[in-house]
């Protein structure tokens, strides 16, 4: 058995977790803890880079410290030290590389640096009902919206992504448009849950395109045109914000939604994985769940707690690199970082 300690701080999430694997089966969770820098950030109406550096720096020690008193295991015990090595903030990214490199360095254990996205899109092999390869993977988050075919783990491709803003950025940009706070995504779906989806006609960007490809830039745009309308009318009301703030987030699960099925039908699959913090949409989830159960389609989810970025999912992807042999730990410590790294450099031939 081999104990990977885990570590992300690619932008306002710290995360540390430890996990325990075998040379088969799944890895299992042992510990995790997570800060949030939301309230730090908030008054900036988004995340201040130099700030988020900073506030890794202060947390992640107290944290793996957290994480391996609840495992009830010390340093000495952990057999290799994982990180996130992109992509994400240079600054994050350069504080989690260093604490884990000189701890590996002073333990004499190997590091392994992990790619950010491969750890959401493996996440939900931790749940209580994990996948089965192959499957489809939709990918949202606040900066990605991608379909994935994933054969197996580092054998990865892509389908398709966004051409313009992902679908996370269609729900904070929008947000932000409806006078919401930061983190814009969730206020937008909270507000969103007294209002009427059908009461604006906006637009599904590329729903009928015949290609996977998504865009929300359009969307963007006509959420602010409406939002200047009702300001022009000087009659804007909670119901009116409400009843934009429904018509969004419903516009946007059609076409997340519709593309995925797509994406099933395409390749032939019976599997899809949801990942990325947008993953946790409740009305993504349940008109998905729906229109899969027609189908006979397996939809999973990882946990609620690692929808966000999280230690537990970095852990998890070393485990499961080294189990098949595709990430062979190093032990020479040096820490580059790779903020713009795409996913398509980690698949290897069948």
């Amino acid at each position: 058995m081999m104990k990977i300690l885990g570590i992300e701080s690619s932008c306002d999430e710290t995360g540390v977790a430890l996990v325990e694997s075998a040379t088969s089966g799944m890895p299992v969770l042992l510990a995790h803890a997570l800060h949030s820098q939301i309230d730090m950030h908030q008054a900036y109406g988004g995340v201040v880079p130099e700030l988020a550096s900073r506030d890794h720096i202060r947390r992640v020690i107290p944290l793996a410290r957290q994480v391996l008193t609840e495992a009830n295991s010390s340093l000495a015990e952990v057999d290799a030290i994982a990180f996130t090595r992109g992509p994400g903030l240079a600054g994050a990214l350069l504080v989690g590389a260093g604490v884990a490199c000189s701890l590996a360095a002073a333990l004499g254990k190997p590091v392994i640096g992990v790619h950010h996205l491969e750890g959401h899109l493996l996440s939900p092999f931790l749940s209580a009902d994990p996948p089965a390869f192959p499957f489809i993977a939709l990918l949202v988050s606040g900066g990605h919206t991608q379909l994935i075919l994933l054969d197996d783990v580092a054998r990865y491709e892509l389908l398709c992504e966004t051409i313009d803003d992902a679908a996370g950025e269609a729900f904070d940009k929008s947000a932000k448009l409806l006078g919401l706070g930061y983190p814009g995504g969730p206020a937008l779906a909270r507000l969103a849950d007294f209002g009427d989806a059908a009461a604006f006609a906006l637009p599904r960007p590329l729903l009928h395109s015949g290609n996977l490809d998504f865009s929300f830039a359009g969307l963007k745009t006509a959420v602010r045109t409406q939002a200047l309308k009702l300001e022009a009318l000087g009659t804007v009301c909670e119901q009116d914000r409400a009843n934009l703030a429904a018509s969004t987030q419903q516009a946007i699960v059609d076409v997340l939604v519709r593309k995925s099925l797509q994406a099933l039908r395409d390749t032939g699959l019976k599997r899809i994985v949801v990942a990325g913090g947008v993953g946790a949409n409740t009305k993504l989830r349940e008109q998905l769940n729906t229109e899969c159960k027609k189908r006979q389609i397996r939809v999973h989810y990882p946990e609620l707690a690692l929808c966000t970025d999280n230690g537990a999912m970095i852990a998890l992807a070393a485990a499961m690199r080294m189990q098949r042999g595709v990430a062979a730990p190093r032990h020479h410590y040096e820490f580059g970082v790779l903020p713009r790294w795409p996913l398509a450099d980690l698949s290897v031939a069948a």
